[in-house]
């Protein structure tokens, strides 16, 4: 039986997957394992916040999307004291952050 996972869970799933070079929304989506709605819910939220940014990407070469999104100074500063956290209290794989 799987758990659900909160909103701080998927949120930082999204943090760390934009740094580990998921850029794309649907990339990022697939990464995440969570649908669509959320996860533009989920954008709304951390954009407002400044723990990612949104690039737009009209005039790149890849036309199939207008927009990837990159993870500020503030939400590289928020994974990091989640994954302290997470090491300090030896707990395991509650929350999937990789260093």
């Amino acid at each position: 039986m799987t758990r659900r996972r909160s909103k701080l869970e998927i949120h930082l799933e999204i943090l760390n997957s934009i740094k580990m070079g998921v850029k794309k929304p649907t990339r990022i989506m697939y990464a995440v394992n969570v649908s669509w709605k959320p996860l533009q819910h989920a954008f709304e939220n951390m954009l407002s916040q400044d723990l990612i940014s949104e690039v737009d990407t009209t005039y790149s070469e890849d036309s199939r999307t207008s927009r990837v999104y990159e993870i500020t100074s503030k939400g590289d500063s928020v994974l990091k004291y989640f994954r302290k956290a997470q090491n300090m209290l030896g707990i395991k794989n509650v929350i999937s952050i990789k260093p």
